[in-house]
């Protein structure tokens, strides 16, 4: 299907504001049409012409410049954002756990790196159906059921689309969307996710069929919201005028990898739809699996993540010749970092964080200390000047920019 961008800007500047970011509000009965009472924007009661009539139809007023503006945790020093322009508020560094937990580090670790973050202020934490086939959900259950944690005070976000074995285990059908959710609901031992994910886009469904669904399941209470991850901008759109369409619930944020050798989509794509519908992005892969670290320097360590049976395609990608050119680059922002008091990785995460749009960047770490030093790029990021980051695009020489 193809969507036109212009057509669908049209529509935004003939809505308001709130309803373009926030949809139809839901009536008592938890639908998702109009107001209660019936009329399309009347008050409850009928749709007299009268003063009271009249006041109710004024629009409310735009947010004040700065309401979207990023805020930092009393005792931690977490910063704070707005998950596109929802009024969902995510820490700017979040917790990843593929390939580690139930697969790299053991359960003791996994609580030990959970608890680390959590009492550093991060809030979001973030897992898939098929990351270590459901292990990962599984040890994350465990580990917050035994915390004890106010399930109010933090986001976890799942991912669907590689769900099992079977045809029907798959992909973003209405049956996988919704019965996907739910197993993963039973390993999390939760009640509902904060956002689920459609991991993928799928040639396979039908947008609307997709789009249906996870407002099904966000109208039933086993999410909050909904995303895409690895989603293409054209397909994140037709999902948002699907949704307006029918009255739908649209995605508030695109996963999508972000580093230091991969911009074009989060710096040039994504922006767009951060201002023209609300959009937001979760990065992920700021250190790109530890080539962005100095760690390989031309060679594969024994404890490496390379090593792991089943990622000999990151080992080929680190000893290809884009992989060692991409090494080189590391080493030349060596200097750059020593003089900022900081590690390579510490700088590839705080400027990750710097680009617009991005709510809040993932980390995927394999022990509390690891841990520790990735959350001091916050320190950094308000080092990362405009000359600096100028100065990092030309060592990098990789800058994306708009072909129109």
């Amino acid at each position: 299907m193809q969507v036109s961008i212009a057509c669908t800007e049209q529509n935004l500047r003939s809505r308001s504001s709130e309803d373009r970011l926030c949809g139809p509000r839901p009536g008592p009965g938890g639908g998702n049409g109009g107001l209660a009472g019936g009329g399309h924007g009347n008050p409850p009661g009928g749709g007299g012409s009268g003063p009271k009539a009249r006041a109710a139809l004024v629009p409310r007023p735009p947010a004040p410049a700065g309401a979207l503006r990023e805020s930092t945790g009393r005792g931690t020093g977490m910063k704070y954002r707005n998950l596109g322009k929802s009024g969902l508020r995510v820490s700017c560094l979040g917790l990843g756990t593929w390939v580690t937990f139930g697969s790299q580090i053991s359960d003791e670790t996994a609580e030990d790196v959970l608890t680390v973050a959590y009492e550093h202020g991060v809030n979001l934490f973030d897992t898939a159906e098929v990351y270590a086939a459901g292990k990962a959900e599984r040890t994350l259950g465990n580990i917050l059921k035994s915390k004890g944690w106010r399930r109010s005070s933090y986001v976890i976000t799942t991912k669907i689309f590689w769900g099992g074995q079977a045809e029907t285990e798959r992909g973003l059908s209405r049956k996988h969307i919704i019965e996907g959710l739910r197993g993963s609901l039973e390993r999390l031992q939760l009640g509902y996710v904060d956002i689920v994910f459609a991991n993928r886009s799928d040639p396979n469904c039908p947008m609307e069929e997709i789009v249906r669904a996870m407002t099904y399941v966000i109208n039933q209470g086993l999410a909050l919201y909904w995303g895409t991850s690895r989603w293409g901008a054209a397909e994140i759109m037709e999902a948002y005028s699907m949704a307006r369409q029918f009255n739908l619930i649209p995605p508030v944020c695109e996963q999508a990898e972000h580093h230091l050798f991969q911009r074009e989509k989060v710096e040039m794509q994504l922006p767009e739809l951060y201002h023209k519908i609300g959009v937001g992005s979760v990065t992920w892969y700021p250190v790109a699996c530890g080539l962005i670290t100095s760690k390989y320097d031309g060679r594969v360590p024994d404890t490496c993540r390379a090593n792991i049976k089943g990622y000999q395609w990151l080992k080929d990608k680190v000893q290809s010749e884009d992989g060692k050119k991409q090494q080189a680059k590391v080493m030349d922002l060596l200097p750059m970092a020593h003089q900022l008091g900081c590690t390579v990785a510490q700088l590839a995460i705080a400027w990750c964080l710097r680009s617009e749009g991005v709510s809040s960047v993932l980390l995927g770490v394999s022990s509390a200390e690891q841990l520790i030093e990735h959350l001091g790029a916050l320190q950094v990021l308000s080092q990362l000047t405009p000359q600096t980051v100028m100065e990092i695009d030309g060592l990098l020489g990789n800058k994306p920019h708009s072909k129109k």
